[in-house]
C-alpha cells in the first residue's frame, strides 16, 4: 500500500480526526481532512482529559496549551447528596505511571484548535460534508460537497472519524452492535458557585440524590451540571430553563436563579462497531464506539484509537507490509468493548442504583478502595485508561 501518491483522507475534524491528521503530517504522510461544519465548534461536549491522553500530547506543547485553557483536577469523587458522605480518589497515586497524575477539565474544542494550528494550511476542508465513499483494488474514492458543488478525491486510505452517523461505517458495512439507554441526559453550564454551598467538592463529582443522580464538573470559569429529565417530561420540556432551574432547586434551593450559559440534551448509547476495518477503510472514535459519559472515556478512547492507527499507518508509509494494519482492530476493538463501553456501562449502572442500601454498599466499597493506596492505584489505572492502553500493547 503506497501512502505517498494519494493522501490518507480523514472524514471528520473533531479531536479524533485532527489527532490522526497531526500524527500523520508530523511523519510526512500526505493527509486531507473533510469536515461538514464550517469551523471548529465549541459545543457542549467532552471536557475530561485523562492522564495517558495528556502524556500523548506533551509533544509540541499541546498538553501545555490545554492546561493553560483548562483546570487541573487532582481528585474526583462519588458522594451522597443528602449526607455529603463521599469516596474521593486522589490521582497522585499514579505519579509513577504518568507524567500527569490528574484529570484535566478542558473543552474538547481547545484540543481541536491546538491541533489545527499545527497542521499545514489547507489540510482541513471545512463545510465539506462527505457524501459517498467507494473502495476499489487501488484505493478509495471520496465524494464531498462544498459551496461550489461536489468533488471526488482519490485516497490511499480513508478513516471515518465522523461520529455516530458515520458515512464510512456504512460503507464498510459494519453493524452498530449494542443499544440505546432509555434516559436522556441534560448538560448545563453555569457560573453558580456550587462550591460555596456544598462542602468538600472535588473538580469532578458524581452524586446520588433522592430518586436520581446528578454530576458537577468544574471548568476554569464554569460548573458543568449533568441532569436527567423528571418523570414523563418530553426532551423539549426538560430543556426549558424553568425545568432546569426546578431541578437545581431540588438539589440546592440557593441555586433557584442560577444563570444558564449553555444547555444541551441528548440520548446515551452503548454501541461498538462490529468491525473497524475493511480493506483501506477504517473507523475511529465515535464512528467506532459510543458510550455513557460517566467516567469521561469517550473522547479519550477515540484519541487513543487515532494514536494507535497513526503508528501503524506510519509503519506502512516507512515500508512495512500492509498486514501490520491488521493489528488495529485487534488492539482497539476489545478495549472499546471491555474498557470504554464496558466500564462506562458499569459506572452508569452503579450510579443508577436507587435503593439506599445498595447505594451505601457501593459507596462503602469505594471508600475502602480509595483509602488503600494499592487498591486505589489499581482502580485508577483502570478508570484513567492506563491499564487498557497497556493491555492493548500485548494484543
Amino acid at each position: 500500500m503506497d501512502l505517498s501518491t494519494d493522501p490518507v483522507v480523514i472524514v471528520g475534524a473533531g479531536p479524533v480526526g485532527l489527532t490522526l491528521a497531526w500524527r500523520l503530517a508530523q511523519a510526512g504522510v500526505p493527509v486531507q481532512v473533510f469536515e461538514a461544519e464550517a469551523e471548529i465548534t465549541d459545543q457542549l461536549r467532552a471536557s475530561t482529559f485523562h492522564p495517558p491522553t495528556l502524556d500523548m500530547f506533551d509533544e509540541d506543547g499541546i498538553t501545555d496549551a490545554l492546561i493553560a485553557k483548562g483546570r487541573i483536577t487532582p481528585t474526583w469523587q462519588i458522594r451522597m447528596h443528602s449526607t455529603e458522605d463521599r469516596a474521593e480518589f486522589d490521582l497522585s497515586v499514579l505519579a509513577d505511571d504518568t507524567a500527569h497524575p490528574y484529570r484535566l477539565q478542558c473543552r474538547q474544542a481547545e484540543l481541536s484548535r491546538a491541533l489545527l494550528a499545527r497542521l499545514p494550511e489547507g489540510t482541513v476542508r471545512f463545510a465539506s460534508p462527505v457524501t459517498a465513499v467507494e473502495q476499489d483494488g487501488n484505493g478509495v474514492s471520496v465524494t464531498a460537497g462544498s459551496k461550489s458543488g461536489s468533488e471526488t478525491m482519490r485516497a490511499s486510505v480513508v478513516v471515518g472519524c465522523d461520529g455516530a452517523r458515520s458515512v464510512v461505517r456504512e460503507a464498510i458495512g459494519a453493524q452498530w452492535e449494542g443499544g440505546t439507554y432509555p434516559e436522556n441526559t441534560i448538560l448545563v453550564t453555569t457560573h453558580f458557585p456550587f462550591e460555596d454551598h456544598l462542602s468538600g467538592l472535588s473538580g469532578v463529582n458524581y452524586i446520588w440524590k433522592p430518586g436520581g443522580t446528578y454530576s458537577l464538573l468544574r471548568l476554569p470559569d464554569l460548573w458543568r451540571v449533568s441532569l436527567h429529565p423528571m418523570g414523563d417530561q418530553t426532551p423539549e420540556e426538560a430543556l426549558e430553563d424553568a425545568s432546569i432551574r426546578a431541578q437545581t432547586v431540588d438539589i440546592l434551593p440557593a441555586a433557584r436563579d442560577m444563570d444558564i450559559v449553555e444547555k444541551r440534551i441528548y440520548r446515551i448509547h452503548r454501541r461498538v462497531a462490529s468491525r473497524y476495518r475493511q480493506g483501506r477503510m477504517f473507523l475511529a472514535g465515535d464512528a467506532a464506539h459510543l458510550n455513557s459519559p460517566k467516567g469521561g472515556m469517550g473522547m479519550n478512547g477515540g484519541v487513543h484509537d487515532a494514536w494507535a492507527l497513526a503508528d501503524l499507518l506510519i509503519e506502512v508509509a516507512g515500508g512495512a507490509g500492509d498486514d501490520v494494519l491488521d493489528a488495529y482492530e485487534r488492539k482497539r476493538r476489545p478495549i472499546a468493548r471491555d474498557d470504554i463501553v464496558g466500564q462506562a456501562d458499569a459506572n452508569r449502572a452503579r450510579m443508577n442504583a436507587t435503593d439506599p442500601v445498595a447505594r451505601q454498599a457501593h459507596l462503602d466499597d469505594l471508600k475502602r478502595i480509595a483509602g488503600d493506596p494499592g487498591l486505589a492505584r489499581s482502580f485508577l489505572l483502570r478508570s484513567s485508561m492506563i491499564e487498557g492502553l497497556r493491555r492493548a500493547e500485548g494484543l
